[in-house]
This record gives C-alpha cells, sequence and structure tokens, in this order.
C-alpha cells in the first residue's frame, strides 16, 4: 500500500473512533441511548443554595388555607390534614423523582372544648379528651392528696365538683374516682402555676367509675379557690364541655428517591398534623414545609445513597405515626435505615437553634451510636455560619423516638416550643429572655406570622445540607448489624402518656 493510502485509512480510523468517542459521550449526557439527561451528583452547597423563603412562605400559605377548611386546624383525619397530604403528594409526583406511598393507619382521635365560670367569672381553662360533654353548676370540694386512690375522695364530694391536682397517676383515674364518689364534675389543676397544655382522660372510659365533665386549669388559679375555699366561702363553679370521640383513618406519606442505594437510606422526617386547636404552621408545618421544600430541590439530582422522606401523621396524638412505621418495618428492613433525621418546630418566633445532643455529652443521654456523628455535622455548619448552638435531648417528645428504640442513629433540629428563652439564649440569638420560644405553641395564633422566617430558612438550608451530605456519603456511621427490637418503647406507654410526649418539647432542650 502507497504511503498516500495508509494515509487515508489512518484517516478512516481517526475520524471513526472519534465519532464512537462523541456518540458515547452523546450517550452519557442523555443517561444512555434513548434516556433522558443523566442527572448531577448531589452537591450539598448547591442544594442548600437553591433553598429559599419564597417557597417556604408559600407553603406556609397553602398549609394556612387547607387549615380553613375544618376550622382552622389540620388535626390529624381531618380535611385540613387530608389536604395538607394531598398537597404533598402531588408537588413530589410532578418531580417524578421519588416513589411515593401513603402508608395507612387508624387511631382513636378525641377532641373537647371546655368553658369555666367560677362565680359569674371567666377562667381559661383546656378541653380534656375523653371529657363528656355538659353543663353542670355545684360547689367545689377539695379532694384529699392528689385523688390517685378512691379513698382521697371524701363523702362532701357527692353532688358536687371535685378540685384536684394534676400529678402521680393518670387524670382519667383521677375523674374516674369522682364519678364514682358521685361528684357531677371535675376540675383539675395544674401541678405548675402556668396552664397546662392539653390533656386527657387516656382511655373512653375506666372500671374504677364514670367520667363526669371536666375542666382543666392553672396551678395558679387552682391554688386561689383553695385559698378561698380555705377562708370559710363557698365556691361555686359552672363548667361546660363539648366533646367527642371517633375512629380516624390516616396516612404517613413516604417518598423514596428512584436512585441511591436503598440498603443505605437516609431517613428524614417531619409531623404533618397539628393539634385541634390550631393551625399548626411552626408546630410542625415548619419541619414538613422545609422537608418538602428540600425534596422538591433535591429531585434535580442523583444520589448515592437514596433518601427517603416521611410525613408523620398523629403525632399530636403521642407519636402515632412514627411508631407505626418503625413497628412494622422488618428487622431486615429496618438494618436497611442507615440513619434518620428529625424536624419539629425549626421556626418558633422567639427562636433558638438546638441541635440534638447524639453524644449525650451536654443531657447525659446520648442517641444510638452513630447519632453523635449527625450531631457534629450540624454543629460544624452552623458554626461555619457563625451561629451558636444549644443542645436538645432525646427525651421522647417526637418522631425520633421509636427509630432510637430500635438503636437507628438519630438526629435533627429544633428551636423551642413552651419554654422560656433564657438570658444567654438572648445574648447568643437575640429575642426576648423570660418570654416562650413559642408563645404560640398548641393555640390558634400559630399561622404564618408566627413564623420566624430567618430561622426558618437557615435551618431549612442546614435540612439541605444534611440530606446532600448524607446522600453522598455515611462515613463514620455504624453499619454494623443491630440486635433485632421486638417492642417499642412508645408502644408500652399509656394513651395519656402518648399524649404527654408529644406535648411536652421543651422536655428536651438544655
Amino acid at each position: 500500500m502507497s504511503k498516500q493510502g495508509r494515509m487515508k485509512v489512518s484517516l478512516a480510523i481517526v475520524l471513526a473512533v472519534s465519532g464512537l468517542l462523541a456518540h458515547a459521550q452523546d450517550a452519557a449526557s442523555v443517561g444512555g441511548p434513548g434516556r433522558p439527561p443523566l442527572k448531577p451528583l448531589v452537591n450539598p452547597k448547591a442544594l442548600e443554595d437553591s433553598v429559599n423563603r419564597k417557597n417556604l412562605l408559600n407553603h406556609a400559605h397553602q398549609f394556612l388555607g387547607f387549615s380553613k377548611l375544618s376550622n382552622n386546624t389540620r388535626a390529624f383525619g381531618s380535611k385540613g390534614h387530608q389536604a395538607t397530604l394531598q398537597y404533598i403528594k402531588r408537588l413530589l409526583d410532578q418531580t417524578g423523582a421519588y416513589d411515593i406511598e401513603f402508608e395507612k393507619f387508624t387511631y382513636a382521635y378525641s377532641e373537647a372544648t371546655s368553658q369555666l365560670y367560677v362565680d359569674a367569672q371567666s377562667y381559661p381553662t383546656k378541653g380534656v379528651g375523653y371529657s363528656p360533654s355538659g353543663n353542670i353548676t355545684a360547689p367545689l370540694v377539695v379532694v384529699n392528696n392528689l385523688g390517685c386512690e378512691a379513698s382521697d375522695f371524701p363523702e362532701a364530694v357527692k353532688g358536687q365538683i371535685a378540685l384536684v391536682q394534676r400529678g402521680t397517676c393518670q387524670l382519667g383515674l383521677k375523674v374516674a374516682f369522682a364519678g364514682a364518689a358521685g361528684a357531677v364534675g371535675t376540675i383539675i389543676y395544674n401541678n405548675l402555676d402556668a396552664e397546662p397544655i392539653s390533656g386527657t382522660l387516656g382511655a373512653p372510659s375506666r372500671p374504677q367509675g364514670p367520667y363526669v365533665p371536666v375542666a382543666y386549669i392553672s396551678g395558679l388559679n387552682g391554688k386561689a379557690f383553695i385559698a378561698s375555699i380555705a377562708q370559710g366561702n363557698e365556691v361555686v363553679a359552672n363548667i361546660r364541655v363539648q366533646s367527642f370521640v371517633e375512629d380516624r383513618e390516616t396516612s404517613n406519606v413516604i417518598a423514596t428517591t428512584k436512585t441511591g442505594d436503598r440498603n443505605n437510606l437516609i431517613v428524614a422526617g417531619a409531623h404533618s398534623d397539628s393539634v385541634p386547636a390550631g393551625p399548626g404552621l411552626n408546630d410542625d408545618g415548619s419541619g414538613s414545609m422545609g422537608i418538602l421544600e428540600v425534596a422538591l430541590r433535591l429531585a434535580r439530582y442523583r444520589v448515592k445513597n437514596a433518601v427517603r422522606f416521611i410525613w408523620w401523621s398523629a403525632e399530636e396524638f403521642g407519636l402515632i405515626g412514627s411508631e407505626y412505621h418503625v413497628e412494622h418495618l422488618s428487622d431486615e428492613d429496618r438494618q436497611k435505615v442507615a440513619l434518620y433525621l428529625n424536624f419539629d418546630m425549626i421556626a418558633s418566633p422567639n427562636s433558638g437553634y438546638f441541635v440534638f445532643d447524639g453524644d449525650g455529652d451536654a443531657t447525659d443521654i446520648p442517641g444510638p451510636p452513630g447519632s453523635e456523628v449527625i450531631e457534629q455535622l450540624y454543629r460544624a455548619y452552623f458554626d461555619s455560619h457563625n451561629i451558636r448552638t444549644g443542645s436538645a435531648v432525646f427525651g421522647g417528645s417526637s418522631d425520633y423516638q421509636p427509630f432510637v428504640d430500635v438503636g437507628i442513629p438519630s438526629g435533627g433540629l429544633m428551636t423551642g416550643a413552651s419554654g422560656l428563652k433564657t438570658a444567654e439564649g438572648a445574648q447568643w440569638w437575640g429575642g426576648d429572655a423570660g418570654v416562650a420560644y413559642d408563645v404560640c405553641y398548641h393555640l390558634a395564633c400559630d399561622v404564618v406570622e408566627n413564623l420566624n422566617v430567618d430561622v426558618w430558612e437557615r435551618n431549612s438550608k442546614a435540612i439541605a445540607h444534611s440530606v446532600a451530605s448524607y446522600a453522598l456519603s455515611i462515613e463514620g456511621i455504624p453499619r454494623d448489624p443491630r440486635p433485632p427490637v421486638r417492642s417499642l418503647r412508645v408502644s408500652k406507654l399509656s394513651y395519656e402518656e402518648r399524649l404527654h410526649l408529644s406535648c411536652d418539647h421543651d422536655d428536651d432542650i438544655i
């Protein structure tokens, strides 16, 4: 072959190889022949930057609108709550990036409202779940001790209203003993001067006696009534209660990325329901909307480890949705969960920045092994933004608890509920010392204006940073097989004890 012929052949080969390479590059850019473009691998900074307050506030106005479908509440099973779940699913469906399921279960819903008038003056009171309805007027009789024994109720209580302090035993037991003693009503006063947050009798009925209408008041007012009686005055009260109980079907919404290793699942959760008293834009609309916005932005990317977002239902009735989910996971599926991240109240108006104390150094209650790694990630993130962080305790008051119970490394963020901000906290984060982190906690005023948008946006960006980081690597998180757990701590609690878990977020703050 001539030199000129060899040159022509060589040129043909080069062109052919170049064409093959170009075709291969084109195929790679679209994820393969005939496939859609391959998404870029998630980048923590890029995902964080894509989260913004405008989108968060758009969700907030939607959530508030949903609450108006059911008398300004998004309590589980209500029209407002159902609309919330459908909104979350619809937005996620539009991304095409997730496998989505509704995990259904049924639970007893109870709601009560009450009014109290003493000597014709109105006093603040909380409705107590499972209290019978009624409108009764009678003098008050002070119960001996804490009303946890039938013998604590004197004969004088017959036909009168029993006045008893909260503490030691369940509220329902006190009321049943009052009914058995012939009382026509019960006023329970808090064991703190403050007003109680909420309460329940714990079950529809009890063998110890019949329930009677109940009012639940502050310790301060209860003590004032006792002092007046001790001075020889007759204190006459009027209790008005309206209540109902019904079984409600509801769902957790579970969205799992279609890409990524499902043997190393990153799970992020927040509860989608509010208390019956209000729309719950901070508790826990803020967490629900935070993870929703992160999920929508994450849909643009590929992940190495699969990410699962879960919106829990019936948290406000005692972590019901999260317990149901974890309890119904097989041991094999529990092992696939690498870690759990929880976000319950992340936009309190008088906020603090609290990170769950994974290593237990500040609280003496560590999370399962690996939780300290999650804590360190969040501390480092906030340090990089010159934000001081306090410590939150794994005290059992939110949806992390079932995961902790089975040994899954856990962590998360919160900004405070009914507890009072300290002087040190005010110095660190601004706001008002001696004032609750959220003055609208579990109240009707937990609306859009109750949200601290600056803090909410920062915490949502922190969620994005953590989700993206763990979607890339779980270095430091133990992946040794965990011993099987047959029953969860939460499942052993009474209804009232469960409700206490969901009502005392500030037990979690140090």
